[in-house]
C-alpha cells in the first residue's frame, strides 16, 4: 500500500481508503459479518483511512467501524464521517435554503455528539458536511461552528462532500481557507475536477478524497442492460429509465480503449482516479473480503501511463444530473 499526504492536516493516509456506504445499507442486503471481515482485511492490507456518514444505515456504518477500531487498537486509523443537512429540505439543498435552517449551530453540535458516541471516540478525525449549496459561500456560518468545535477538541479536521451537480461550489471555500479536506466525484466518466477543483486544492494544500471511482458500479464492468438491483438499492434510481443501457454501451467503449494496457476495467478505473497528484485518497466501496483485496492491490501495481490517461480523457461524460427528481 502506498501512502499520501492528507493536505494541511499532515496525515499519511493510504491512497486506497475504505468507502463505508455499502456496509451501512442502501446497496441491497448486507451481512454484518461480511462487513466486519471486509474492514479487517482492508486494514490487514494497509488501509488506514475510512470514510463513512451518519446517513449510512442511520449510524450502522459508524457503529461497525467503531467495533473494528476497538478490535484493532494497534492499527493507526483515521475515520471521516459526515453530517446531513437538517430536515425538512431538499437534497442537495436548494439555492433558496437558509444555512441557518439546514445547518444550525445546535443541530451541528448535537450531530457531532451523536457521531462521537457511535464511533466511540472523544474526537472525530474529519467531520464533513454531507452536501452544500453555492448560495452559502458568502456567509458559511456552519463552517464557523465547525471551527469552534475544532478549537474545543471535538474534531480534528473540517471538510465538505461536494453536491453532485455543482462540485465547483467548494472552490471558493478552499481559496478562503475554510476547509481542511474536500470530497469530490472523479472517475473516467466525471473528469470536471481537473479544470479548477484539483488545481485549487493543490494550491491551498487541501486534502482531496475521491468518491465514486466506479461510477456507482458501472465502471466495474459487471453491469448489463438486463441487470436488476435488489429492493432498497439506490442504484434502482441512479440507473433508472434508459440510463443503464446508455451506461453499459459507454463502458464497452472504454474497455475497447483500454485493450491490453491494463488487466481489467476496475483496476483501470482506480488507477485513473489515483493519477492526479492532488488526490489524497480514493474511497471505493468495500462490502466483502474479495472487494477489499481487489481494491487494495491496485496500490501496489505500476501507475497508469500518461498515454492511457490521454486515451481515457475523451470519455468525460457531460450528462444530466441523474439524482434530480423522482
Amino acid at each position: 500500500m502506498r501512502y499520501r499526504s492528507f493536505g494541511k492536516l499532515g496525515w499519511k493516509v493510504s491512497e486506497i481508503g475504505f468507502g463505508a456506504w455499502a456496509i451501512g445499507g442502501s446497496w441491497g442486503p448486507q451481512d454484518e459479518a461480511a462487513s466486519l471481515a471486509a474492514l479487517h482485511r482492508a486494514l490487514d492490507l494497509g488501509v488506514n483511512f475510512i470514510d463513512t456518514a451518519q446517513a449510512y444505515g442511520d449510524g450502522r456504518s459508524e457503529r461497525i467501524i467503531a467495533q473494528v477500531r476497538g478490535e484493532r487498537r494497534d492499527s493507526p486509523l483515521w475515520v471521516a464521517t459526515k453530517i446531513p443537512p437538517q430536515s425538512p429540505g431538499t437534497w442537495p439543498p436548494s439555492p433558496y435554503d437558509s444555512i441557518a435552517s439546514r445547518y444550525p449551530e445546535q443541530y451541528l453540535r448535537q450531530r457531532v455528539e451523536q457521531s462521537l458516541i457511535a464511533l466511540q471516540t472523544d474526537c472525530i478525525d474529519l467531520l464533513q458536511l454531507h452536501t452544500w449549496t453555492r448560495a452559502w459561500n458568502a456567509n458559511p456560518t456552519a463552517l464557523e461552528v465547525l471551527r469552534q468545535l475544532k478549537q474545543e477538541g471535538k474534531i480534528r479536521g473540517i471538510g465538505i462532500s461536494t453536491p453532485e451537480h455543482d462540485q465547483d461550489s467548494l472552490v471558493q471555500l478552499m481559496r478562503d481557507g475554510w476547509l481542511d479536506a474536500v470530497q469530490v466525484i472523479y472517475n473516467i466518466f466525471s473528469q470536471e475536477a481537473q479544470a479548477e477543483f484539483f488545481p485549487t486544492a493543490a494550491q491551498t494544500n487541501t486534502a482531496v478524497i475521491v468518491r465514486c471511482p466506479f461510477d456507482e458500479s458501472a465502471l466495474t464492468g459487471k453491469l448489463s442492460p438486463q441487470t436488476r438491483f435488489a429492493e432498497g438499492d439506490f442504484r434502482n434510481r441512479y440507473f433508472a429509465g434508459d440510463r443503464l443501457p446508455r451506461t453499459v454501451e459507454r463502458v464497452d467503449k472504454v474497455k475497447k480503449a483500454i485493450g491490453d494496457n491494463e488487466p481489467n476495467l476496475p483496476t483501470t478505473a482506480l488507477k485513473f482516479c489515483l493519477k492526479p497528484p492532488a488526490v489524497s485518497a480514493v474511497i471505493p466501496g468495500m462490502r466483502s473480503v474479495q472487494q477489499a483485496q481487489e481494491n487494495c492491490q491496485v496500490s501496489d501495481l505500476p501507475r497508469m501511463s500518461d498515454e492511457l490517461e490521454m486515451q481515457l480523457r475523451p470519455f468525460n461524460w457531460l450528462r444530466a444530473f441523474w439524482y434530480a427528481g423522482k
